[in-house]
């Protein structure tokens, strides 16, 4: 295990923000963390950084303890961006990895390559201001990870990007795991944690909630999903035995079941009714996972 959090509790006066966490974060993985906003994710990662200290319990990063020695081996992409708006992008970047470690000509010919890699080679010499909200953080991007760290750390990473964005990023994430970076990202997009993501942790409060590997987690929640379109009226399948939830959808129905056999008496209850375009049993995603954990819906 690479990074291991050991009963971290972190106070502020009065006030909780982590509670008793007790995580193993596998190396050269892409994990999850998942939750509400106040849910303690970004205190934990500014612990796991050294910039805040734990109330009680131990971080441990390749069996060493955390603290300015290895802090080099570690990138970190904040929520709140923090980049100098009147800055050009060249002399910000070089100076940052500076700051890390990295000689000036490594450096720069690192910061050519990733420019080139997001289709941006002409914003070496702007400055950051001049760029889009969508351009600053793949500059942002490129500042945590032009040390070439061990540890990567991204906080809500594809926020405010366009799609197009967001898969260049989510390729470099895969790349870079790939090429043997732990990489450990919060996001409030479900689908992006299902896609890159083996191992996760959703935190409610301070506490993990759920903890382990997607498969398993998938698993033992047990529940699954129908999803059926058809040109007749679906509500009464509510009432079935079996049915959990139902939400009416624009093309017809998508239940909630307590198991595969129960899609087989919905089957039989919608024959003969008339036109039936899908019919589509589904695991659960992460987001009803994430609802029934955490008691809230998530956008």
């Amino acid at each position: 295990m690479s990074l291991v959090l050991n009963d971290v509790t972190k106070n502020f006066g009065a006030h909780t923000a982590v509670n008793q966490l007790d995580i193993s974060i596998p190396e050269k993985e892409i994990f999850g963390f998942l939750g509400a906003n106040g849910a303690g994710k970004t205190t934990t990662f500014r612990m796991v950084l050294g910039l805040l200290n734990p109330s009680a319990g131990e971080i441990s990063w390749q069996g060493k303890p955390v603290n300015y020695k290895v802090t080099n081996q570690i990138g970190y992409l904040p929520e709140e961006r923090g980049l100098y708006p009147k800055m050009k992008v060249k002399d910000q970047l070089v100076y940052l990895a500076k700051l890390k470690g990295m000689n000036k000509s490594e450096s720069e010919k690192e910061l050519v390559r990733w420019l080139d890699r997001f289709k941006v080679p002409e914003y070496l010499n702007k400055k950051v201001e001049e760029l889009s909200k969508g351009n600053q953080q793949k500059i942002q991007f490129i500042t945590a990870v032009l040390h070439r760290p061990k540890l990567l750390i991204l906080d809500e990473p594809f926020s405010g990007l366009d799609p197009v964005n967001v898969e260049m990023l989510k390729e470099a994430v895969e790349e870079l795991r790939q090429q043997g970076t732990s990489i450990v990202f919060s996001s409030h997009r479900m689908e992006h944690v299902e896609e890159l993501c083996n191992h996760l942790c959703i935190m409610h409060k301070g506490k993990p909630v759920v903890h382990g590997g997607l498969k398993e987690i998938k698993r033992s929640f047990g529940k699954k999903n129908v999803i059926i379109h058809a040109d007749f009226d679906l509500s009464y399948l509510s009432e079935l035995p079996g049915v959990v939830k139902a939400k009416k959808i624009s093309e017809g129905i998508r239940l909630q079941v307590t198991g595969e056999e129960v899609s087989q008496d919905i089957l039989s209850a919608i024959q003969n009714k008339g036109f039936i375009r899908r019919f589509e049993l589904e695991e659960p995603s992460l987001n009803d996972i994430f609802i029934e954990k955490v008691g809230a819906s998530y956008e």
